[in-house]
């Protein structure tokens, strides 16, 4: 049912529905007219349960572990009762991979094809896109099926068991990532780094006097220096695990490498989600706006969808807890074109991230307009918790909108250090990270990680109430 289009002019997408065939390579034109730049994209249309275990799973082919099964009845209840729906999935690469659900209306489908070209044009141009697919390649779900049958085969080979405890302590850590450095890193040096030699005297100088005068000079002892491992602070756990646990099996490691390049590929759409599907709304509406190809009522249709998808979640009177990313990162797409021009709009998206985008171009006025405020939590008369609005302090607002996206979502651990029995050290970098652990889950993860790493593991962090607490694990994976 797939189809490349982008490169051959009479390309395009092939669908169930004649008239979406029809409308796809024009609207692809509207776009390209408009400077949008973009790899091919194969659109595929499938039916909502795969749309829903696509969503859930990240890919639609991928490791099997059961956290994706309780993903997956998650999604579904919540599907089933409304407070839910998927149009589409992209996956960023060169092609693109865009899935359409089936049974969607031809003014939603409609909508989504202008809507997924504008997540390619992202994806195209975007820097942090763009360093992130060099370094993983450009083929994901080619790549991703490729990982789950080898694992499929270590299966086979080691058991079901073995395998699922693996990928418990990968999956645990896929938030571990160190997305400054390289996808494809080398080892930490074998030596530390040689002493300075003795630096050459100035002519005239005391210190050159004193080489002249007669005698033999004591040679300079050398000084044995004891090698850190790690040498600094490690936050790339998978990395570090794949490459220096003592007793790790080759077949253990490439379960740990494939979890990790996965979250790198990942990492842009989790870090750009704001600019990303507010870029694609601010295109569908426009192209849709401007493709007088259509008949009336699939545009009028197409624009009711359009409503729905960029309002925010709550009623019109009422105030949303939860922000909705389409609406506001198309209210802030919309506000720079109009203030800035589109140059400077095409310079945004290549240049930030949400880090960026909301800090630099979320002003008071536009806030005010979105009724965004900051809340504070205080217990009901019947002891329920309710929400009242604290505060509209635009500075405040911007960071509690980014704090869930502060290292991928999760918290801030590094590798402090790891002694010659193998033992490690894990601290939690509770300065910058801001926010305590949950201890419970932190045991079950530290145990996680025992399984593999073979050796104990202890864990410095705080509680909730910032109160310093230590994590240990033992041989038998019991605290």
């Amino acid at each position: 049912m797939a189809h490349k289009h982008g490169h051959d002019p009479h390309a395009h997408a092939v669908f169930t529905n004649d008239r979406l065939e029809e409308y796809a390579p024009r609207i692809e034109g509207l776009a390209r007219d408009h400077g949008l730049e973009f790899y091919p994209v194969d659109f595929e249309l499938v039916p909502n349960t795969f749309m829903m275990e696509v969503a859930v799973y990240g890919l639609p082919v991928r490791m099997p572990h059961w956290s994706f099964g309780v993903r997956y009845i998650y999604q579904y209840v919540q599907h089933r009762m409304g407070h839910s729906r998927i149009f589409e999935v992209v996956f960023p690469g060169n092609p693109n991979r865009a899935y359409l659900v089936d049974d969607n209306a031809l003014a939603e489908n409609t909508l989504v094809t202008a809507h997924v070209l504008g997540h390619a044009d992202f994806s195209r141009n975007n820097q942090l896109f763009d360093r992130m697919q060099r370094q993983v390649g450009y083929h994901i779900v080619e790549q991703a099926a490729a990982r789950a049958n080898r694992i499929e085969e270590a299966i086979e080979s080691r058991g079901r068991n073995r395998v699922e405890a693996v990928l418990d302590a990968a999956l645990a850590l896929e938030q571990n990532i160190d997305t400054n450095r390289e996808l494809h890193r080398k080892p930490y040096p074998e030596k530390p780094p040689e002493k300075a030699g003795p630096r050459e005297a100035v002519e005239g100088s005391f210190e050159s006097r004193y080489r002249a005068l007669p005698g033999e000079a004591a040679p300079e002892k050398p000084v044995e220096r004891k090698r850190q491992m790690p040498p600094y602070p490690e936050y790339d756990l998978l990395w570090f695990i794949a490459l220096y646990a003592p007793e790790m099996e080759d077949w253990e490691r490439d379960i740990f490498l494939a979890v990790r390049e996965e979250s790198f590929y990942f990492y842009p759409v989790f870090a750009c989600q704001i600019m990303n599907e507010g870029w694609a709304s601010y295109w569908h509406a426009r192209l849709l706006r401007e493709a007088d190809f259509l008949p009336n009522q699939v545009y009028l249709d197409a624009i009711k969808t359009h409503s729905d998808v960029v309002r925010p979640y709550a009623g019109e009177e009422a105030v949303s807890l939860s922000i909705n990313p389409y609406h506001l990162g198309f209210c802030i797409w919309e506000q720079i074109v109009e203030e800035l021009g589109m140059d400077r709009a095409r310079q945004i998206r290549a240049e930030e991230d949400d880090f960026g985008f909301i800090r630099n171009h979320l002003d008071e006025d536009l806030a005010r307009k979105l009724k965004l405020f900051n809340y504070a939590r205080r217990p009901g008369t019947g002891g329920e918790e309710r929400f009242i609005v604290k505060d509209r302090n635009i500075h405040a607002l911007r960071e509690n909108i980014l704090a869930p996206k502060f290292n991928y979502g999760g918290p801030r651990i590094y590798v402090r250090s790891m002694n010659v029995n193998g033992d490690l050290t894990l601290t939690h970098d509770t300065a910058t990270d801001g926010r305590g652990l949950d201890l419970a889950r932190a045991r079950k993860v530290l145990n996680y990680i025992r399984r593999v790493w073979r050796r104990d593991i202890r864990l410095e962090t705080v509680d909730h109430a910032g109160e310093p607490k230590l994590l240990e694990t033992s041989a038998d994976g019991e605290d």
